[in-house]
């Protein structure tokens, strides 16, 4: 009975982690100190579609565009845009950042109006802006590595947040038919002053506003920004002037340069991550009792009573699990696919947990733009070992002999498929005319990583695991199989892939919601330890389900064991396919193909990469179950 209090404190103290993890996290740079009037470097970024501020608001596209696309005529720098330099993640997330005209100096020219450029849209142009502010698109700056913002309020809890991005245009209210088109921007730039004369920018909002009247500039150069003036309305039928003004106001704060983030990373609604995460531990504790139980009661007290059977004694029939002991470790069906599935999943949980503690110890910070995708890829790189050993040991475990072959599809089969769909979704991205499609030069970097790290990695890891052999079975396999009843409807493949799937993704689905909307709707996510809390309950959770499940197939005797621990630890990608499915229809608005093709593709690569891990997390964790149980009977 001790189990649960002791469950409960660990519970309570991962919790307790979990939002010291959070709040904490290191700068990931140096401050950057500016002296008054010295220049402030404004960049610009992709434009990115995001969600309205209003509750039934959705997501109208997935396409993202260069801020310098010619139909957006915004005003470019002198010479021409300079793209600047950007890390693998940064690029790989849609990042395209380039040099602004905007002339900004540190705590000079305060509230003084200026004009940018003036700028002359065609009929098409107009059209295709207009389009893109009814999708609510952003635009997205960048000054001293903070994003510029809208400052907003979170209905739920009353909090002032900072919104990254602020909207191209206006399209609620009088403005449904014909949007308005936001050609003035009020920059409020807050600055915190550590020492005298020493000032650091802590804090970007941009109030965006539509000034139509006569687009010309006044001979004097003087402009008034504080007028009222009608919205500007681009006109789809006949040829058009905008004029593009900023007023650069300087504000004061008290806030500090190590958290000057904390506006930015706003969770909404933490008593939501809560309540998942204690209905998570509760789900859990009650699995692991459940799996206790069956393991130290009843299994023990069937152990006992096989090993107590006097051989003397014509009473000597199994029967229950110890009766298939004979077939229990047979070769499976495609134990090269498997050991394939299970070596890949495993480089992949290796990923996916040291990118978590990067992220805990917060060395992935914000300010380090595409750090987590950069870990993400350098990680999957180097674990290129782990993956062909895992295969490698498997493989000889499940009687496979053709280990050459198993070492080449271990380090290639599996990524030139996700390679494959990534590559397909960047042909309907180029074909969309997005920014956020990838380079080809970074393609041929990655393809470089793979073949020339990761792979001979494998290579390497698989000769290893290969080299250690099999491992050893505790009971003999028979030569001649036998027959195996009818299986009730709940212990069918699918159906048990499908019911053990429900209690991994119950733990996770609530997280999940803001995970799909961070990588969906540009939103930030930062909330690490909840994520990585709710990551260990669904791997604790897979395995227990797991080993359950196949307990109850080996006691209706049904011995092939591997293939279904493999698919019913990945039953929560199945789930997550459907949860996809559901968020598209309640939260998405995608009336271009190409965005539907894009959500889909991405949410089947998601689901594939789920399927992976927790696949391999059932499987492994069965293996270890399944050889526990079999070396504690004697057999004769």
């Amino acid at each position: 009975m001790a189990t649960l209090p002791r469950a409960g404190l660990c519970s309570l103290a991962l919790a307790l982690l979990a939002a010291t993890a959070q709040a904490f996290y290191l700068p990931g740079a140096a401050p950057r100190d500016y002296h008054a009037g010295e220049p402030v470097d404004l960049f610009v970024n992709a434009l990115t579609p995001m969600i309205a501020g209003n509750d039934n608001a959705k997501l109208k596209s997935l396409i993202n565009y260069d801020y310098y696309n010619p139909a957006f005529h915004f005003c470019q720098p002198e010479g021409g845009p300079v793209k600047q330099p950007e890390s693998l993640g940064s690029i790989l997330f849609g990042d395209r950042i380039f040099n602004s005209p905007y002339d900004i100096k540190m705590l000079k020219d305060n509230g003084t109006c200026r004009a940018l450029c003036v700028e002359n849209v065609t009929p098409e142009d107009a059209k295709f802006v207009n389009d893109r502010i009814r999708e609510d698109y952003a635009i997205n700056w960048l000054v001293d590595g903070l994003p510029a913002a809208e400052m907003k309020e979170d209905k739920r809890t009353g909090e002032l947040f900072f919104d990254m991005g602020f909207n191209l245009g206006d399209d609620e209210g009088q403005f449904e038919e014909m949007p308005a088109l936001h050609n003035h921007y009020d920059i409020v730039l807050r600055y915190h002053s550590p020492t005298p004369d020493v000032y650091r920018i802590v804090g970007v909002l941009v109030w965006p506003t539509s000034r139509g009247g006569s687009q010309d500039t006044p001979p004097d150069g003087e402009l008034d920004c504080a007028s009222s003036a009608p919205p500007l309305i681009l006109s789809e039928t006949s040829d058009n002037r905008v004029r593009y003004t900023y007023r650069v106001m300087w504000n004061k704060s008290d806030t500090p340069w190590a958290t000057r983030w904390d506006n930015y990373l706003h969770i909404f609604d933490p008593r939501i991550h809560w309540f998942s995460l204690i209905n998570a531990v509760i789900v859990v504790v009650f699995l692991c009792v459940m799996v206790s139980m069956i393991l130290l009661r009843t299994v023990s007290r069937d152990i006992s009573r096989y090993n107590a059977i006097d051989l003397s004694e014509d009473v000597q029939e199994d029967w229950g699990w110890k009766l298939v002991h004979g077939e229990v470790f047979r070769s499976p069906q495609n134990p090269m696919i498997l050991s394939l599935l299970v070596g890949n999943g495993a480089q992949l949980c290796a990923m996916v947990a040291v990118t978590l503690v990067f992220a805990l110890l917060g060395f992935l910070s914000p300010s380090n733009r595409g750090s987590l995708a950069t870990v993400m890829m350098i990680c999957w790189t180097l674990f290129g070992s782990i993956g062909g050993y895992i295969s490698g040991r498997v493989y000889a475990s499940l009687g496979g002999q053709n280990k050459q072959r198993n070492s080449f599809l271990t380090a290639t089969l599996m990524p030139t498929i996700v390679f494959a769909i990534v590559f397909l979704l960047d042909l309907f991205l180029v074909a969309a005319g997005s920014s956020g499609a990838v380079p080809f030069g970074t393609l041929l970097l990655i393809i470089v990583l793979w073949f020339g790290i990761s792979a001979p990695l494998s290579a390497v890891g698989s000769y290893f695991g290969s080299k250690h052999g099999a491992i050893p079975n505790p009971v003999r396999v028979n030569q001649i199989p036998r027959q195996i009843p009818p299986q009730p409807i709940y212990l069918r493949p699918w159906a048990s892939t499908v019911l053990a799937g429900i209690l991994p993704f119950g733990a996770a689905f609530v997280e999940l919601y803001f995970v799909l909307s961070s990588l969906f709707a540009s939103r930030a996510y930062y909330a690490f330890g909840f994520l990585a809390l709710t990551a260990a309950l669904v791997a604790l959770t897979t395995a227990t389900v797991t080993i359950l499940f196949t307990y109850f197939i080996l006691c209706r005797e049904d011995y092939r064991w591997h293939w279904r621990a493999f698919l019913t630890g990945g039953g929560s990608a199945f789930w997550l396919l459907g949860y996809g499915i559901v968020y598209w229809a309640s939260r998405l608005s995608l009336d271009s193909f190409s965005s539907t093709v894009l959500y889909f593709g991405y949410l089947l690569l998601l689901a594939l990469l789920d399927f992976l891990v927790t696949g391999t997390i059932g499987f492994l964790a069965t293996y270890w179950a399944v050889r526990r149980l079999y070396s504690a009977i004697r057999v004769d």
